[in-house]
């Protein structure tokens, strides 16, 4: 991940602000649960102190951002403030969202925008077929890139070399019995689908999904996103995939490619 630079172009131990990292990580200890947490369950989940964790609790309580009945802690829809800050100053999500609904319209099936965060994909926007509202992966859901057709195109942007050695050295754990966990093979698949322009993954990250994904780049040719579209695997076929989705994802980038910047 980058990191940030002073105008001096110097990194100081005093530029981190301990405090503010501690909050951060707190936040997302919330993720461990799908229901209220006790401040030991919390301050065990963020790796802090209890008294550090009831602090911390009790200044983002103060912000509205969590709620509390002296026992049990909760995120307030006050947090998703967080994130519509980086929606709507997303360049990639303002040039993409009206690309995805047109796909989605045109398909008649969801397709979905996601970015590289270290060696997970995130999920940053959809559009929805018009018709109905059907399920599929929620904004800021997570999977690993190594077994997903999105994360996959997005790796082609690094150089072989680059390339085999993030492999190598990321988590790899197989999600289903078809999930591809050698790295020489997974190396071998990603400069294959680098070179044909997709990448398809058929029950790698889900036993009954597959998906098709094309890399999004910007002006420079520089891969900054990726594309996709998925079904479940009784309903669409892999031929499917390539001959009706693939033309509309890789019409999408193409249009995107000269306003991203």
């Amino acid at each position: 991940m980058p990191k940030l630079k002073r105008e001096d172009g110097e990194e100081r131990a005093t530029d981190f602000v301990e405090s503010l990292d501690r909050g951060l990580r707190l936040l997302q200890a919330f993720g461990a649960t799908s229901g209220p947490m006790t401040l030991s369950d919390i301050a065990r989940a963020a790796e802090l102190p209890r008294a550090t964790a009831r602090r911390i609790l009790f200044t983002l309580a103060h912000g509205g951002f969590v709620s509390t009945d002296g026992k049990l802690f909760s995120l307030t829809p006050h947090v998703l403030t967080l994130a519509g800050a980086f929606l709507r100053s997303n360049q990639v999500v303002t040039v993409l969202q009206p690309v995805l609904d047109r796909i989605a319209t045109s398909a008649q099936e969801i397709s979905s925008l996601a970015v590289l965060d270290g060696d997970d994909v995130v999920f940053i926007a959809r559009g929805s077929p018009a018709r109905v509202f059907s399920a599929g992966l929620d904004i800021g859901y997570r999977l690993p890139a190594f077994c997903t057709s999105v994360g996959r195109a997005m790796l082609g942007r690094f150089d072989d070399e680059e390339l085999a050695k993030r492999l190598k050295a990321m988590r790899r754990e197989a999600l289903t019995p078809h999930t591809v966990i050698d790295p020489k093979l997974l190396l071998k698949t990603i400069l294959a689908d680098r070179a044909k322009g997709f990448s398809l993954v058929d029950r790698e990250a889900e036993p009954h999904f597959r998906s098709i994904s094309v890399p999004v780049r910007r002006y420079d040719g520089t891969i900054v996103a990726a594309i996709n579209m998925g079904a479940h695997v009784d309903r669409v076929p892999v031929r499917e995939l390539i001959e009706r989705f693939l033309p509309l994802l890789r019409a999408g980038a193409e249009d995107a490619e000269s306003r991203l910047l």
